[in-house]
């Protein structure tokens, strides 16, 4: 059921509202029989806007909303009042969602904190009333300016996960069992690849009351970054963790074969993303013992490591450490001070 509710991906159809007209209007009371112009401006039409927040963490609740539609702006009127704007709509989305244009594919902005606003589609500027085409030559104008026309776009909104660490692995390589070890999540886990098929977020607890994020992202395969596999809605979600967990477990026939492989996904996809601080965790090293462990170190790449095994839980809080040590950022500690 989780992972029905999780959504990356909608494409939805907004319309912005129109802008309302400007008054043709004269100023008209018992004191005065031919005024001069006093036609209000109308108001803008509304925006849909998107709006961060971090207790979303799924786009589902825009998964059957395919038509977003703001208000229109309200025609200005006399004694030069203007229209009232028309009714914004605000989207909740979760932090990291992309805001693309369905038709070029452009990025247009990115959501990554809470309670970030930023306007999706603009609605239509409200028109001008009379009174601003008042001239020394034209004393009455009788004319005004109409309320621009609202914007019907499709937009496509993604979601790329955020955390601190994100484990990268094939399929079946230990990262949910990792992450059930390390954090109070609780990701389907069993033998066979693809249980995972959407992102997990889990809390580390760390010393001293301190605390990451850890995501558990679906298993890469060779070819990920041609989408093979569902690679590029897996791969995403490696944009915007701070630092990388690349697991392996130790009967893998080669280890710096399969490191390889996962390393030229990345680098196809986003060659960014290799400039992310790496760890290389060997897993399940409850299979084997030390001796074992020595002999496979010719093996390794040229990469920092660990042996590490969830369920025997060996090596966890030096694993941590050095998690700790990649994604601790010093202005932290100045900000609680």
């Amino acid at each position: 059921m989780a992972e029905q509710n999780f959504v990356d991906y909608v494409k939805i159809c907004c319309r912005s509202g129109a802008g309302g007209a400007g008054s043709v209007h004269f100023l008209r009371d018992k004191h005065t029989v031919r005024g001069g112009p006093d036609g209000g401006d109308g108001g803008r039409g509304g925006h849909i806007i998107l709006r961060g927040n971090r207790n979303v963490w799924t786009l589902l609740s825009l998964k059957y909303r395919k038509h977003v539609i703001a208000g229109k702006g309200v025609d200005g009127s006399g004694n030069n009042s203007s229209g009232a704007y028309g009714e914004d709509i605000w989207l909740d989305v979760p932090l990291g969602t992309v805001a693309k244009d369905a038709e070029t594919g452009e990025i247009e902005f990115e959501i990554t904190q809470h309670g970030e606003e930023r306007v999706l589609l603009s609605g239509g500027r409200g028109g001008w009333g009379n009174s601003h085409f008042k001239t020394p030559t034209n004393q009455a104008p009788r004319y005004a300016q109409p309320g621009e026309p609202g914007r019907e776009e499709w937009k496509i909104l993604e979601l790329k996960t955020l955390a601190d660490v994100g484990l990268v692995g094939f399929p079946n390589a230990g990262k949910s069992t990792l992450l059930s070890v390390v954090s109070a999540a609780k990701p389907e886990i069993a033998a066979y690849p693809f249980t995972t098929i959407v992102p997990n977020l889990g809390i580390v607890q760390y010393r001293d009351s301190r605390s990451f994020v850890m995501a558990d992202i679906p298993g890469i395969i060779e070819n990920a970054h041609l989408g093979k596999g569902l690679g590029h809605r897996f791969l995403r979600h490696i944009e915007r963790n701070s630092a990388l967990l690349f697991m392996i477990p130790c009967d893998t026939e080669d280890i710096s074969k399969e490191y390889d492989i996962l390393v030229n996904e990345l680098e196809m996809y986003n060659p960014e993303l290799l400039d992310k601080p790496r760890l290389l965790a060997i897993t399940k090293c409850d299979l084997i013992d030390a001796e074992m462990q020595q002999l496979l170190l010719p093996e390794l790449p040229d990469v920092p490591y660990l042996f590490i095994s969830a369920v025997a839980q060996q090596g966890i809080n030096e694993l941590k450490d050095k998690l700790w040590e990649m994604v601790y950022r010093p202005e932290d500690d100045e900000e609680e001070m």
